[in-house]
Order: C-alpha cells, then structure tokens, then sequence
C-alpha cells in the first residue's frame, strides 16, 4: 500500500523545485526532516522555519515567488489544498482497512444531543426549560407560593414579636428602630434575605444545577454561538450569562474564562446591565406572573436591551471574537447527590454573601434616616420617579437598589403587596430595576476583574440609562393607551 500522499499538480511541482533547492546549504540543515518535508513545511509559511531563515538567505525571495505562483495556480489557500489532501487520502485509506457491514443506527441519547444543538429544533427546547424550568418552578412556585409563605409567617409570627421584644427590651426608639419596625435588620433586612431572595435562589439554583449534571449548558452554548458572535461574543459566554441568572457576582468572576480581555469587558458590561439575578427576576417574575402582557413586556424590553447594547458594543470595542472551543460530555440523566451537592454549594456562597449585606444595607438606612441623608436623598429621587409615572412610594425602590438590585427588587413587592402600584407602573418600575446598578457585591469583583476605570464608565453609563429607558416606556405606554 503506497502511504505516499500525492498533491494538486501545482503543489507537486513546487515541492520538486524546492528539493532542489534544498540539496545546498540552507538555513535548516539541522532540523531532522526529510526535504519533501520540509518543502511542504516551507510552502505553508511555518512560522518557525521562517523564522530561522535570514533575510540574506539567497533563495528567500526565489521560494517566496514559488509560493505565490503556486497559489495562483489554485482555487483555495495553500494550506487548505494540502490538509484537504491528506485528509482525502487518510479517508481513502481508512475506506481501504475497514470493512463495514452495518450503517450505525444512532442512539437516543445522540438523536437528543442533535435536537438541542440544531436551532431549528434546540430553541423550541429552550422555550420550554424556560416556561416549566424558569416561569413555572422559580417564578411561580419559588417567587410565588413559597415566598408568599415564607414572608406570611414573617409578617404575622416574627415581625410581630421582634417588635414586641425590641421594645420591652430597649428603651430608647433609636435603637429600637435600628433592629426593628420599619426599617430594622431583622424586620427588614433579614425578612428580605430569607423571605424573599433565600426560595428565589434556591429554586433556580437548584434547576441550574440539573441543567449542569445533565450535559445540556454546553450544548446551549454550542447552539447560541452564533447569535453571541453578534454581540462580540463566543458561545462560551452562554456560561456566565446563564450563571448570572442566578447571581451576578460569581457569573462576573467566571467572565475570566473567556479567551480575550475584548470578550471580557463586553461580558461583564451586559451582566451589570442587563442580566437580572435570581431574586430580582425572580421576584419580578412572582408580580407579574398575574399578568402575562405585562411579563412579556417586561422581557421583551430587557431582551431587546441585551442584544442592541451587546452589538453596539461590539462594534465600537476594537477586536475579534475569540475562537470557541468546548468539550461536550455525554447527555445524561441527573445524579441526585450531585444536584444536591452543586445546590448545596452554590446556595452556601450566595447566602453567605448576601445576608451580610442586607444586615449593612439595613444599619446604613437607619443612619440615613437617622442622619437625614437617607430623607434628602428620596426627595431628590422622588421627582425622577414621578416622571417615570410612578408614586413617589417607590423613590426608596431606587435607593435599596443602589445597596442591592435585589433589596430594590424586594422593596418593590412590598410596595405591590400594599396594592399601591398599576400593572403598567409595576413594569416600568421593574425594567428600571433590572437595568439599574448592579450591587456593591458585583461591583466589587467588576473593580477587580475589570479595574477601577472601566468599572466608573460602567456606572456612568447605566444610572441614566436605565432611568431613560423607563422613561421611554412610560410614553410609549401612555401615547398607545396600553393598561395592565
């Protein structure tokens, strides 16, 4: 059997004359190759070969004109005839060893890997993780039956006796304020950690983590590159923005997984703006789950948001998208003790991190109003949410959303659950939110992944920007006489 693989013509007559030119002395006497070898190597422009060869070197400009002569002669790149050929031969010889008596039939599980990785039938399967996995578990079931229990048994069991203690217990009104009543970290800061975000976060974590143990995020990745290319991104990326669902912070601390420092700043700018973490979205999912218009509003703003800013910013950010490569593993059922583990973690790192700053944002309130700081600031907030159409109920909406998106997020369901907000403020309110600031937690890993710079233009950028957009909602509501 001849191994000896035969090129185009034109390719076989510039390996002939280079083996000619080979047999004097050249800059490559000590590299191990047969000349044939080393002609192939040659016409391909090896970076290394090239390297060692010294502009004086005689025949440099005589084997430059060969290469560009012989690919003159061809219809592809150089490069791609010769791997074309060698692979033709490789599949001629393999077609030569083996005998095939079958046609394989695929599996299920392959049959499945096709469906999810094919956009025509893979967005289907999305929508419907969405609807059942997102709308269903987490919105309605974690942001609806177990949050409205949860933040019941507050409101009538603990807040209640946390007021009751307070005052038996401390005398002065200014310290009672700072643990209790409105505003104190156990009413307000520790209710909204556990009442609100705690079912929020676990269910999704819980959904992602079967999403994860089953195989099917890296074939959503695979799906979606294409669609991320526009925004600058690979489908790697799919990744973090998948984990930002679920918290903002560790999603911008795996943004350091992407191949280029272009594919990072665009990655963590659309995780500060336009990725909602599972207490926010969760909880807006919760009041607008009633309203399926105003949902799909809701969405839709935030959706066409991620993609127009993701290819603005892509286009004005110099630099290529990185090139995608992933390993797939096999689709699988999902191991139980793994889910439970993955969720376990996940919800010990976010909790963790989140009830200390909701303590915070709790005492840094009860120095404001004690101050007066935390007064003058609403009233400053209060006309910019009247223009937005909303009551000036929710300028301290704004002000939780500066400490965290999702204290901002829970403060708007207590004002809903007062019944003071309209289906269409509701959804202004919540777009707003979602754009808003991203939290002091996120904030920080942006400074440290991003540096202090890009960080401030962020923040620049998204305060009015989110306060515009909800601006433009208000009117357009208004002028086409759209009510919720």
């Amino acid at each position: 059997m001849n191994s000896l693989v035969i090129y185009p013509e034109a390719i076989e007559q510039a390996i002939a004359q280079l083996e000619q030119w080979l047999q004097h002395p050249h800059p490559w006497q000590n590299y191990r190759l047969t000349p044939r070898s080393l002609a192939l190597l040659l016409l391909q422009k090896d970076p290394q070969l090239w390297d060692a060869c010294p502009p004086d070197f005689p025949q440099r400009l005589d084997i430059e004109h060969l290469i560009l002569e012989t690919q003159e002669k061809l219809s592809e790149p150089l490069s791609l005839a010769i791997a074309q050929t060698r692979q033709q031969q490789a599949q001629h010889l393999e077609n030569q060893a083996l005998l095939i008596t079958d046609t394989p039939r695929l599996s299920f599980v392959e049959h499945l890997h096709r469906l999810t990785v094919n956009p025509l039938t893979g967005f289907p399967i999305l929508l419907l993780i969405l609807y059942y996995g997102v709308y269903k578990f987490v919105g309605e079931f974690g942001a609806g039956v177990l949050v409205d229990g949860i933040e019941g048994f507050f409101e009538e069991q603990i807040n209640p006796v946390v007021d009751q203690i307070t005052s038996q217990l401390i005398p002065w009104p200014i310290l009672q304020d700072l643990i209790a009543h409105d505003y104190g970290i156990i009413t307000l800061g520790i209710r909204y950690a556990v009442a609100i975000v705690l079912p929020v976060v676990a269910t999704y974590f819980l959904m992602f983590s079967l999403l994860e143990d089953s195989g099917y995020l890296p074939r959503l990745s695979l799906m979606l590159d294409r669609l991320f290319k526009i925004l600058g991104l690979s489908g790697r990326a799919v990744i973090p923005m998948v984990l930002g669902l679920g918290c903002d912070t560790m999603a911008t601390m795996v943004t350091r997984t992407l191949t280029t420092q272009r594919e990072r700043l665009i990655a963590a700018f659309l995780l500060s703006l336009a990725i909602p973490c599972a207490a926010q979205w969760g909880v807006i999912l919760g009041l607008l789950a009633q309203k399926p218009a105003a949902l799909l509003v809701w969405g839709g703003v935030i959706f066409a948001i991620f993609l127009g800013i993701g290819y603005l910013t892509a286009r004005l950010l110099p630099g290529t998208s990185g090139g995608f490569y992933m390993e797939i593993p096999p689709l699988r059922l999902p191991k139980l003790r793994n889910v439970l583990i993955k969720t376990w973690v996940r919800m010990k790192w976010y909790f963790w991190e989140v009830l200390p700053l909701f303590i915070w944002a709790s005492v840094l309130i009860w120095v404001g109003r004690l101050t007066g700081l935390f007064d003058a600031i609403i009233r400053l907030i209060e006309p910019i949410a009247r223009a937005l159409g909303l009551p000036q109920e929710t300028a301290p909406i704004f002000l939780y959303g500066f400490f965290r998106r999702d204290y901002g997020a829970a403060g708007l369901f207590d004002i809903q659950q007062q019944g003071a907000l309209t289906g269409n403020q509701l959804v202004v309110a919540a777009v707003v939110l979602t754009l808003f600031l991203p939290c002091v937690a996120q904030l920080q890993m942006l400074v440290k992944e991003q540096g202090l710079k890009n960080t401030i233009w962020m923040v620049v950028f998204i305060i009015p920007f989110a306060f515009f957009i909800g601006y433009v909602l208000h009117l357009s509501l208004t002028l086409l006489g759209v009510n919720f």
